[in-house]
Parts: C-alpha cells; sequence; structure tokens
C-alpha cells in the first residue's frame, strides 16, 4: 500500500490532486505538509504541521507516520495526471530493482503543449541539491527508515530535509530513474532556469545554501570523500616564462564581441609583463579578420589558430597552455566578457604569492548586453571557505570567474576537451590538492545575451551538460576516496 504526500496550496492543483490520489487503486491515505491553514475534509487526508514543506521535522514525521510499504511524494505544486497503470508500473521498477527511491520521466502542458520531459540517470556525483527528479518520487518506506537509523535523522532546518533524506537513501542504493513518461504536470511548481542557475549564490538563499552546504558535508563524510583543510603546497617552477601572465580567450564566432573582450585584456595595468593569447577555433564569422587587425596594432597579442578541427573551449584552453607564448600565470578571459577595471589582472596574479594557491578566482557582475546590471547581480561566491570550500564545490554548479592558474599545474595534465565543465573539472582537481584563493571584489562582467554559448538550451542539451558535471563529480568523489585511503 501507499501513502501520498502533497504540500498544501490554495491553488485549485491542490484539490485535482487530492482528487487524484483518492481515487487511486493502492492509495491507502494522503499526508497534507501544512504550515496551519489546512482543515482536513476527507477520511483519507491527515495533515503534518510543518514551517516548510521541505524541512527536516516534516520529512522525519512523513517516514515515521507514513505506515505503508511506499510513500509517493509531490515535489512541488504542480497538478499531477497520474494513470492507474503508471502507478503499478512505479511500484512494479521499485520491487524489481530494489530501489529506495525511484522517479521517471514525464509530460509537462507548457503553454497549453504537451511535451515529454526525459530526465537523467542518478550517478553518485548528483549530490548537487538541484537535481531534477521531476514533480513526483516513489520512497520505499523501510529503506527511508533503515537510512534514517543508520546514518541519523534528518536535521531541524527549513529546507534541507528531502535532500537530506535523499543523500542518505543514495549513500546506501542509488536512486532508479524509469525510463518512461508516466504522469504529466501541469502549472509552474519550481523556480525559471535562471533562478535556479544562480540560487546558490544569491544572498538572499543564504540559509538555504548553509543547510544544504551541511548536508552534503555530512554525506562525503559518510561516504568518505570529505577532505580536511590540509593543503599541498605548489610545486617549485623553475621553468623559464616569456610573460609572468598570460590572458587565454578561447573564440569562435564572435565578432561582435571579441574586439572589445581583446581591448579590456590587452588594456590591463600591470607591473609585470603580460600578453593576450586568443585561441581562434575557426571562427567564419568575420571574428579571424577582427583578430588579424587587431594583432597588427599590438605585439602582445597572440593569434593562434589551431592544427586541429576537433577542439572544444578545453582543447583551445590547452593549445594556449601548451604554447611557447604561455605565462607563468594563466588567466581567463571569455570571449563576450570584459574586465571590470584595468586593474583586474594584477588583483588576479598578485593574490598567488600571498597565499601560496595553486588557483584563484575572483568575482564577476552579470550584465546584459547592453552592459546594464541584471539579477542576481555581483556573483561572488562567499559560500566558499578554505575549511569546507573544497568539499561544497562537489555540490554546486561552478567555482566562479574569473579563473588564473598556475601554468605549471595545468600542464600536468590539461583541460579535458569539451565545452561544457571543463573548468569546472579542473577546478575541483585542483581544489583536491591544493588552497583556492578568493577575491569577492567584482572583477569581470559577464555578459547575458542570446548569443551565449548556454543561452535558451534545449532540454536534451540541459540534461547532456548536467549528465556529464554528475559523471565529473562521480569521478572526483572516487579519486578523493583514494587519497584519503592514501592511494591518491
Amino acid at each position: 500500500m501507499i501513502t501520498a504526500v502533497i504540500p498544501f496550496s490554495t491553488t485549485e492543483s491542490f484539490a485535482v490532486n487530492c482528487r487524484l490520489f483518492s481515487g487511486l487503486p493502492g492509495i491507502e491515505r494522503i499526508l497534507v505538509v501544512h504550515s496551519g491553514a489546512f482543515r482536513p475534509s476527507d477520511a483519507m487526508l491527515s495533515g503534518i504541521e510543518a514551517g516548510s514543506y521541505l524541512s527536516g521535522p516534516a520529512w522525519n514525521r512523513i517516514i515515521e507516520e507514513a505506515g505503508t510499504d511506499y510513500i509517493l511524494a509531490v515535489l512541488d505544486c504542480s497538478r499531477i495526471d497520474l494513470p492507474p497503470a503508471s502507478l503499478v508500473r512505479l511500484v512494479e521498477t521499485a520491487e524489481l530493482t530494489g530501489a529506495g527511491l525511484v522517479f521517471s520521466d514525464y509530460h509537462e502542458i507548457v503553454k497549453g503543449q504537451r511535451k515529454e520531459r526525459p530526465l537523467i540517470d542518478y550517478r553518485e556525483g548528483s549530490i548537487r541539491d538541484g537535481f531534477d527528479f521531476g514533480k513526483m518520487v516513489l520512497i520505499r518506506t523501510e529503506t527511508a527508515k533503515s537510512s534514517l537509523a543508520r546514518h541519523g535523522a534528518i536535521p531541524d532546518g527549513r529546507h534541507c530535509g528531502f535532500y537530506d533524506l535523499r543523500l542518505k537513501i543514495a549513500a546506501d542504493r542509488l536512486p532508479y530513474h524509469a525510463e518512461e513518461a508516466l504522469y504529466t504536470a501541469a502549472g509552474n511548481g519550481g523556480m525559471t532556469d535562471r533562478e535556479t542557475h544562480f540560487s546558490y549564490v544569491d544572498p538572499s538563499n543564504r540559509e538555504v545554501q548553509e543547510e544544504m552546504e551541511r548536508a552534503a558535508t555530512e554525506h562525503l563524510r559518510r561516504i568518505g570523500a570529505w577532505l580536511e583543510p590540509s593543503f599541498q603546497p605548489v610545486p617549485a617552477d623553475d621553468s623559464a616564462y616569456p610573460v609572468e601572465a598570460s590572458v587565454i580567450i578561447p573564440v569562435r564566432n564572435r565578432a561582435r564581441t571579441i574586439a572589445e573582450a581583446v581591448k579590456s585584456a590587452l588594456g590591463q595595468k600591470t607591473e609585470f609583463p603580460f600578453n593576450v593569447i586568443v585561441v581562434d577555433n575557426y571562427s567564419s564569422d568575420g571574428t579571424t579578420a577582427i583578430l588579424d587587425g587587431l594583432v597588427k596594432k599590438n605585439r602582445r597579442l597572440v593569434h593562434l589558430i589551431p592544427g586541429r578541427f576537433d577542439l572544444g573551449i578545453g582543447g583551445c584552453w590547452n593549445e594556449a597552455v601548451f604554447s611557447e607564448h604561455c605565462g607563468r600565470h594563466a588567466v581567463q578571459l571569455d570571449s563576450d566578457d570584459l574586465y571590470s577595471s584595468d586593474n583586474s589582472l594584477s588583483e588576479l596574479v598578485n593574490a598567488f604569492p600571498a597565499g601560496d594557491c595553486g588557483m584563484v578566482i575572483g568575482s564577476y557582475l552579470l550584465v546584459d548586453g547592453a552592459m546594464n546590471e541584471i539579477p542576481p547581480g555581483l556573483i561572488d561566491h562567499r559560500e566558499w571557505t578554505d575549511e569546507n570550500g573544497r568539499n561544497n564545490a562537489l555540490r554546486v554548479n561552478g567555482l566562479g570567474a574569473p579563473r588564473a592558474f598556475r601554468t605549471c599545474l595545468l600542464r600536468e595534465r590539461g583541460f579535458l576537451n569539451v565545452s561544457y565543465g571543463e573548468d569546472y573539472e579542473m577546478g575541483l582537481r585542483l581544489s583536491r590538492r591544493y588552497r583556492v584563493g578568493r577575491i569577492y571584489e567584482n572583477l569581470y562582467l559577464c555578459r547575458r545575451w542570446e548569443g551565449n554559448t548556454d543561452a535558451d538550451l534545449t532540454t536534451a542539451t540541459k540534461n547532456r551538460y548536467d549528465l556529464f558535471k554528475d559523471n565529473i563529480r562521480t569521478l572526483e568523489i572516487a579519486a578523493r576516496r583514494e587519497m584519503n585511503k592514501g592511494h591518491g
């Protein structure tokens, strides 16, 4: 038998969901999580009063009071349409796989149109709190109880209840993804893509993120992948470099913005020699001609065209880093962005000697194509600490910008030859051993416009990117376990 769990709301969706689950064979009772405004109107309905649907107290009580083999939890206020056969299929999948948590693809109604919403498989590295389970999950009650008995009750936070529960279930057995669209969801029950992307660095969400960080940190301890705040010294580097720093700009088809980016880099004021290396990945829109013109005017600009045609952004970085032109420090600038002042490069490079860091990351301001600030504004990653930053880095989806590296460390292996997540993977890899320095003042203007590589991504592309980053985390978790065993 099954207990359905839904959050209370004053919307029509709540009443529709109550009627749906009341009439489904196999549903024995419905638990409604509310903040004090709900009054049961049906014998099947029971209330759990809690400050938040996602709170620790709410989910501890849900697990305790379910009293059935399974819990079918609707994760937000969307209106659900679940055929009886699909409910049977969910239970059958849980029985056959032995998974403690099962989720499935679904259909969503967007502007009156029905669209299939495929999800991705759960990996060990899927520990980001934004992992998309869809609108509904099936939880094996006994598994949830045994996971909490083994790993401890869910903390009394307002926001991390479900997140903490699924991490504890996943520590014993990974959730199972049924690649079938088993239900339909309608209504906006969550955040927009932009809100989701930047939620972990929005100051208004600080309390949420602190709870999530604590839950993720405890999970890493449970699985042996947590790292103590002890860092290795950066190896001595006696190599000869042509300059102290190189600003590296990979580019393909950015005729609209490349000249501004290059001029922003060349206009930096420093007390050390630097150059700007642009890796032109076979542009076809006039970018190459623009760069040829700029090279003639400034000898510090190096225009590289790779000898191969299969390079992503990471591969373009490798072309610059392993070239004879690269300086002792390699500093990032994207081809559609700008430094916020003529001192940004100096601040990044000068942060290395004091902290003996392997990598330094600054802060950036989100702006539109006309350079107007857009929400949430300054992205400074103040959640990062020396004590736990490199552990929390496994929970979030990025480490910030602009990024500066010690070239000798990059040359140990280079970047992954991909165009998404290559910088994140390198940041995780370096933070495993070396301290990451942070600068919390704005050094960089990150332009969000229709030409961005991550603008208007399809669901398939988003899924591919998310799965890739989850795989990166999975391998990093394995590497950190080995290091903790003394093997890494």
